[in-house]
């Protein structure tokens, strides 16, 4: 593993040559600019994926918001996005833990696709000192992924969505990141016992963590969720804001969970404290997400203050 550490911005907003400052104060010998500092952008990409698709993504923040220092973490690319969701969200602690501890005013996550936004969720939730301000999750699959898509054709080519359960819900199936939030609505029982990871982070399933991990994740200042209709890979595609299946595949939205009703890991709380923030958009395909001029405006760059 590496860590890809880039700040190609590193300048804000110079100051004026001294010519024209007449022009803006004439009743002052000298103009002082202040200068505003952005907080620091992580950048977390998703299955098979890698830095170099955030290359738009980040022309956009140096267009918008010069200055601010972009990271995107060079961890589990490709097919080593594929190892098990704990191994990588160790990974990514280690890499995110130095550049938060430089950032005492707090710093944004933006978390793309399956593999990005849980395992960012995940950090939120096992890192007790974290200062995120605002997590952006997105199109990442929040309450699981229940749908045949080529990557999971291309992993598993014997297997369709309505048999992968045996796979996945078996101790070497849980080897795979597409397992850990394969989320089966018709085999609820099989899923809560054995995924060993989003039912974890849900607080589907008692463990001893549960308690802590509620009071991380609180932390945030601001949960955005970023998805739509058009996605063609996340199924639902309003799992991207919480919303599932249920026995019937019928999508219940995020209100209508258990681990909302439940407030099993905060969601009830932070959207009664307004801190949940939903921006679907509409004629944007699953992989189009992070270079989408009109999606960066309208839902990422409001909250990268």
């Amino acid at each position: 593993m590496r860590t890809k550490m880039r700040t190609p911005f590193p300048s804000a907003f110079s100051p004026l040559p001294s010519p024209l400052l007449p022009c803006f104060r004439p009743w002052t010998p000298a103009l002082h600019l202040a200068t505003y500092t952005y907080k620091p952008v992580i950048v977390v990409h998703g299955l098979f994926d890698s830095s170099y698709s955030f290359r738009h993504l980040l022309e956009y923040i140096n267009q918008t918001h010069p200055g601010t220092v972009v990271t995107v973490l060079d961890l589990f690319d490709g097919r080593e996005s594929l190892r098990p969701l704990w191994e990588q969200v160790q990974g990514f602690r280690e890499a995110v833990a130095p550049i938060m501890a430089k950032a005492p005013e707090g710093v944004h996550l933006i978390c793309y696709s399956q593999a990005g936004g849980l395992v960012c969720r995940a950090l939120l939730s096992v890192m007790d000192d974290h200062n995120v301000d605002s997590f952006i999750s997105l199109s990442s699959p929040q309450m699981g992924q229940y749908g045949d898509t080529d990557y999971l054709k291309w992993l598993f080519p014997t297997s369709m969505r309505s048999n992968l359960y045996r796979i996945c819900y078996s101790p070497w199936g849980q080897e795979f990141s597409i397992c850990n939030y394969w989320h089966d609505p018709h085999h609820d029982d099989l899923y809560l016992n054995a995924s060993s990871f989003l039912a974890l982070i849900n607080g589907e399933r008692d463990h001893p963590n549960a308690t802590a991990w509620r009071k991380n994740f609180l932390r945030v200042g601001h949960l955005v969720l970023i998805g739509g209709p058009d996605d063609g890979v996340i199924t639902p595609w309003q799992s991207s804001f919480f919303g599932f299946y249920d026995a019937n595949e019928t999508v219940l939205e995020m209100e209508e969970q258990l681990v909302y009703l439940r407030d099993s890991f905060g969601l009830k709380t932070l959207l009664a404290r307004g801190a949940i923030v939903r921006c679907p958009m509409a004629g944007i395909p699953h992989t189009a997400w992070h270079s989408n001029r009109t999606l960066y405006e309208t839902c990422i760059e409001p909250w990268l203050s």
